[in-house]
């Protein structure tokens, strides 16, 4: 939801600056190879409408909130200006490890994407031991979206971390599966802290895993959670260390994850807003990748030129522009 003091802009003034693209990527993340996106410019800049396509209008309505915050209200003042990041390695054959790690430059942090279906535990384990083997150095962390059940996810857990796991990203579905795999790797000598990041943002209530005692630390994303200002009050509530992800965004979107991240009192843990580096192209001539582990916090214009090159099929811009008279009306009503 917007922030308290936020107006929600017409629908004709939202549809006036809306720009609808289709980027490609370079390797397949979450089962895709071009990556939708609607843009939308406002009087404070730009913002990103990108909710998956198969969510619904009542989650839809989050990333609209978010995208609005950007374009009409801006960011709140920042406590830092270099936000440090972790790279992002998908699903991937190990042996492509080292190519999908050469984009992103010299990184303290690494997140490994693991269950992903139709590929087992050994596929993990050699994708996993891939990065450790490229940076022996490197926090790692392994994010699993919820791909396995509770047993599966403390086999999984156990074997990989023998490479060193800084933490575990949603290795089950719901919160009371969370609170059972933190339990058994606790009682088991396991030193993988379990982290909480669809149990946040697809909850609706955000703060029912902090208060099931079901994460040691939350993931928090500024569009699902409907803005900067939104997901700082619930980190502030969560009482939990927060790590600032983002949802596959084009630099407009990152742009808010990282206004997020330097908003924040504490930031112990790299950033998942690296995934720039994995698109061919951004709608920006200055993407916001990083250097030498970090983003410089800056702004993230759309380019004209690129905004015409990477212009989604006249379909897809119906498809996106229907969509967003839905969830505007959703919004504001």
């Amino acid at each position: 939801m917007p922030a308290p003091d936020a107006q929600i802009p017409p629908l004709d003034e939202l549809l006036a600056g809306a720009h609808v693209v289709s980027l490609p990527m370079r390797v397949k993340f979450r089962g895709i190879m071009e990556r939708e996106s609607l843009l939308i410019q406002g009087p404070a800049g730009w913002g990103e409408f990108c909710p998956f396509p198969e969510y619904g209008d009542a989650e839809a309505s989050r990333w609209l909130a978010a995208a609005i915050e950007a374009a009409w209200q801006g960011f709140p003042q920042p406590l830092r200006t270099a936000i440090p990041v972790n790279a992002t390695v998908p699903a991937v054959e190990a042996s492509r490890v080292p190519e999908v790690l050469a984009r992103f430059g010299r990184v303290d942090a690494v997140k490994v994407k693991v269950a992903e279906r139709g590929q087992t535990l050994e596929d993990d384990a050699a994708r996993v031991e891939a990065v450790r083997a490229e940076l022996p150095g490197a926090a790692i962390r392994v994010d699993a979206n919820g791909g396995w059940d509770v047993p599966a996810a403390v086999r999984a857990l156990t074997r990989l971390s023998a490479v060193g796991l800084e933490y575990a990203e949603q290795p089950v579905p719901d919160i009371e599966g969370l609170a059972e795999v933190r339990s058994r790797l606790r009682a088991a000598g396991t030193p993988v802290l379990v982290a909480a990041d669809e149990s946040v943002r697809k909850e609706d209530d955000p703060l029912k895993v902090a208060r099931a005692g079901a994460a040691d630390l939350i993931v928090v994303k500024v569009a699902p959670l409907g803005g900067v200002r939104r997901a700082l009050d619930i980190v502030a509530q969560a009482g939990l260390p927060a790590v600032v992800s983002s949802a596959l965004d084009t630099s407009v979107g990152i742009r808010a994850g990282l206004a997020l991240a330097a908003a924040l009192p504490e930031l112990p843990y790299a950033c998942g807003l690296g995934t720039v580096s994995l698109f061919e192209s951004d709608i920006t001539r200055d993407p916001l990748t990083a250097d030498d582990g970090a983003i410089t916090l800056r702004e993230a214009a759309a380019d004209p030129g690129l905004l015409e090159q990477y212009a989604a099929t006249p379909e897809r811009r119906d498809w996106w522009l229907a969509r967003l008279r839905r969830v505007h009306a959703l919004l504001a009503g």
